[in-house]
Parts: C-alpha cells; structure tokens; sequence
C-alpha cells in the first residue's frame, strides 16, 4: 500500500554541516562569469573584522553585488592552493558565546544549533551596542529568506505532493519544541534583552544557523565573511580548521582572475534539501529524488508474517534512507539514466519489499527466508522463481509508482497564478515548479525502467511457453 512521497524522519534540524579538518576549498563554475559592481554597504566590513581579529583576513577578496546578491570577488590574481582567507576562531560566533548565565541553565537537550540561534537572537535584539552589529545587521532579513519554514500556509500547499511539505512542518514543530525548552531559562531574567525573544525571532536565528553555519574540531560556528559566498551547484566544500594556528583557513583550488566571483559548492544535494534548508532550487537539479513510503495493509492476512519477516531479516539502520520499520517503509528513488539498464537508482531493497508485498501464502515467504538464508542473508533481492509472480511484483511497484506520477502532474497543473506584484509569491511558486518537475522527472524514469522490465519478463515467459519450457526463472541467473 503506498503511503505517499514523504520523508519519514530527519535526525538533523538543518543542513548536513561539512565537518572541517584543515582547509576550506571554494572554486568558480565553468560558466560565464557574473557582473558586479562594489557593494559600499560592506566598505567598512573588512576593515572592522580584521581589526576585531587583530589580523589580515584577506588581500585578494572583496565584497561585491552581483545577481546572487551580496558576494566575494577576487580583488587580485589568485592560484591554485593559495589560502585566500584566514578567520581566526575569536571572530567566529559559536556556542561558547551564549552568555555564561544563560548557558548554565539550559538543559542537554537545548542543542549547538539552537544555542547559536540564541547567540544571534540576542545579538539582534541588541541592534548597533552588540560587538557583531556590523556583522549582523548585514544578514538576511526573515523576507529576504525562503527556506519553506518562511512560506505561508497557502505557498505549503503548493508542495504539498513532495516530502519537503511535512519536512517543513516537522522542522518548524522541532525549532517550536527548543523554543520552549529555552523560553523558561530567558524569562528567569529580568532583562527585556532575553525575556523579549519571540518565536519568530527565534525561527529566523536558527534558518539563518541551519543555512550558514559550519562544523569544525572547535564545533559549530558561523564564519563572518565567508558566509558572503554564494553557491555554485553541486560539488562538496571542505572546510576544515587549524588548532595549532587557531583559525580556520579558504584555499583555492583552482586559478581566478581579478573580477571573478568565488563560489561555494553546496554538495550533492536535491531541491528538496535546497529549498527546505537554503530557500533555493536549481530549474534542472541531477540530483532530485523522490522518498516514498509504502506499507504492508492491515487487510492483508500474511501482514502480521510478512512484518515480522521484514523485520527479522531487515532491521531498521540509523542513517538509511531505505528501510523497513513498523511505521512504514520508506525508500529514496533517485533518476534511473536508462529504461533498458539495470533500473539503477530504484533500490534493490524496494524491489525487494514489492515482492514480499506480493506474497500470497506462507509457503513463499518461508521460500524467500531460506533462499536469503543459503545466499548473502538478504531478503528478496534476487528474481522471484516464477515469471507471473515477478511480473506482478513490478506490476505493483509501476502501480505505486504510476499515482504518484498522476497525483505530480496534478500538483503541478494546480500551481496558483503568480501576480507581478507579488514577487515573492512568484519567486517561491518558480521554486515550487523546480521541486516538483524535478521529483516527477525521476518518477518518470523509474515508470519506463519498470515498464520496459516487465515487458521483457514477459515477452521472455510467452517465449518459453512456446517452446513448452517451465514457467520458472532461474534467479542467480537473470540479470535485470
């Protein structure tokens, strides 16, 4: 029974932070360069950042405006491997800044991230007598963000089709829950600094944590002025720090000019993750993905079986995205490039999951038991014996997957028209296009994978019946 395309679980509030060691690489796209003029609002942030840290923090880059917004440019020639930025850990905003009567009264479950939202809540609240103001004031505003955590409740429904939908109502009920945990602990002191730090305020501190924070051996900080750096697609960044040197160093990895923009890499990431975590999609993202989940119905009489045959061979692992577990079985569908390949990026253990949804008898699922048993321990992932109960299998997968394509195309088709003279809703409707023409693209691939499999098997099982051969596939032989 399909359940739907929505993540089942996230263990972290925000991004993946990239863990930092030694350096933090940033490169250019092989595209034409983007024009900019001067930003002179940040004339002065330089200046001011350096002498906060009592060092240089860079020669080569400056601050600039281009389409992206706020961005660094090479001021000089840059090779590669030069470090192109130094931000010493004193000038990094961490945990360690949460004032001291503050820190002592949260509980462990008060996390780095919400910790953080605290540190830049204050500091806002504190306007130009903070010792960030410069830094702080130059942060995106809550209208200037799009993470869908900022989106009203008629801009949700447009995504609603996709995972990123309850996503979004998880993340805001989790940044609810850390408000109250931290709610107590401000309201125990008298100054209307802490006591005046609304919900709101709160969720706009940890978007602006969760979308420019990163990880390192001092642990999770923001990084004034590296954070100016605007993204660049796909490739993974490393930022890594520097104990002995007490700083955290940019080298370049590939040559710049003098003009050109620098920018990060953001990973591997679908839209889904872009525009829940960053407020951002790409209109043509090669790494889109569909989570669906799918379940055993309660009017099957071998579901209370075939449950715990699920469970006894496949046990829930923290971290996989595709797994069996007693709410539901959730698998990440990522685009198949050929229907006539091996259907990669439909996971096996999907596959796996159809067949056993189509059991009809406990006999089969003790054949599948001992089958994975004499093999390498997993269940179904190899060919079902018989042709009609493979075909069937796929049949019911195509099934799952075809409402899905339908239930997309609907979503899309019902997307509300933009006014002009709303440009955010428009900008955020573009975004909901790119999410779910993205997610259809790869329910589509993985559609005529599972078309032209089916088609084969039984083109191959009428074969057989004409030359009187058994009904039967031999399945440490079928290659599909």
């Amino acid at each position: 029974m399909l359940l739907g395309a929505r993540f089942i679980d996230r263990c972290c509030l925000h991004r993946p932070i990239v863990c930092l060691s030694r350096r933090f690489k940033f490169s250019s796209p092989a595209m034409p360069q983007d024009s900019h003029c001067v930003d002179k609002d940040c004339d002065d942030f330089l200046p001011w950042l350096e002498q906060k840290a009592g060092v240089e923090i860079s020669s080569v880059l400056s601050i600039g405006k281009s389409t992206y917004g706020r961005s660094l440019f090479a001021s000089k020639s840059i090779q590669t491997g030069d470090c192109i930025l130094k931000v010493p850990y004193n000038v990094q905003i961490s945990p360690d800044n949460v004032p001291s009567k503050i820190n002592s009264l949260l509980g462990d479950e008060v996390g780095n991230i919400a910790k953080l939202a605290i540190v830049i809540s204050v500091e806002w609240k504190m306007g130009q007598d903070s010792e960030w103001a410069p830094y702080i004031n130059r942060l995106p505003q809550p209208g200037e963000m799009h993470s869908t955590i900022f989106w009203s409740e008629g801009e949700l429904k447009m995504i609603q089709q996709s995972s990123v939908y309850q996503e979004t109502i998880n993340q805001k009920a989790q940044i609810q829950k850390d408000f109250l945990a931290i709610k107590p602990v401000l309201h125990h002191f008298s100054e209307n600094l802490f006591k005046d730090i609304s919900l709101k305020e709160f969720m706009h501190a940890c978007a602006l944590v969760g979308s420019r924070a990163w990880g390192s051996t001092k642990g999770l900080s923001l990084i004034p002025f590296a954070d100016f750096v605007n993204h660049d697609g796909f490739s993974d960044s490393v930022l890594l720090g520097d104990e002995d040197k007490q700083l955290s160093e940019v080298i370049a990895d590939r040559n710049y000019a003098p003009g050109e923009q620098v920018l990060i890499r953001y990973g591997k990431f679908p839209n889904a993750t872009l525009l829940l975590d960053f407020g951002f999609t790409l209109p043509y993202n090669i790494y889109d993905q569909v989570q669906i989940q799918v379940n055993i119905p309660h009017h099957d009489l071998l579901r209370t079986l075939k449950l715990e045959l699920l469970h006894r061979h496949c046990p829930p692992k923290i971290g996989d995205v595709n797994s069996f577990s007693s709410m539901g079985n959730s698998f990440t569908i990522k685009e198949v490039k050929s229907a006539r390949g091996k259907g990669r990026g439909i996971p096996q253990s999907l596959r796996a999951f159809a067949r056993i949804f189509c059991c009809t008898s406990p006999q089969e699922l003790s054949d599948l038991a001992v089958e994975a048993a004499q093999n390498d321990g997993r269940l179904a992932r190899r060919p079902l014996k018989s042709w009609n109960r493979e075909i069937q299998a796929h049949q019911v997968l195509l099934s799952w997957i075809t409402r899905l394509i339908n239930e997309y195309n609907t979503s899309i088709k019902s997307l509300p028209l933009a006014s002009p003279l709303y440009e955010t809703f428009a900008l955020r409707k573009q975004m909901a296009r790119d999410l779910l023409t993205g997610e259809l693209r790869v329910l589509k691939s993985a559609g005529a994978w599972l078309e032209n499999y089916c088609a084969t098997l039984t083109t191959k099982s009428y074969l057989s019946d004409e030359n009187g051969g058994s009904e039967t596939v031999l399945g440490s032989r079928a290659k599909f």
